[in-house]
């Protein structure tokens, strides 16, 4: 049996372990957050959202996901 390959992450400065070729999107699914309710930034800049299937994370890369709260 092969063991899955992890990588470490910061996950809004919580260290997160996650399989290699883990995408933005397959975080956001794992999280079960609601991705049209959050921005995210990886590695300090802001996400197209179109684009979370394709960005794969890597070693060591900063997530920062905010939730959009409303209000008056």
């Amino acid at each position: 049996m092969q063991k899955i390959k992890k990588i470490q992450i910061r996950v809004n400065g919580k260290v997160k372990s996650i399989p290699v070729k883990y995408s933005i999107s397959d975080l956001v699914k794992n999280l079960n957050i609601p991705i049209k309710k959050v921005a995210i930034e990886h590695n300090q800049e802001i996400v197209d959202k179109k684009k979370i299937n394709r960005i794969i994370l890597k070693k060591n890369d900063k997530i920062e996901i905010v939730h959009f709260i409303g209000g008056g």
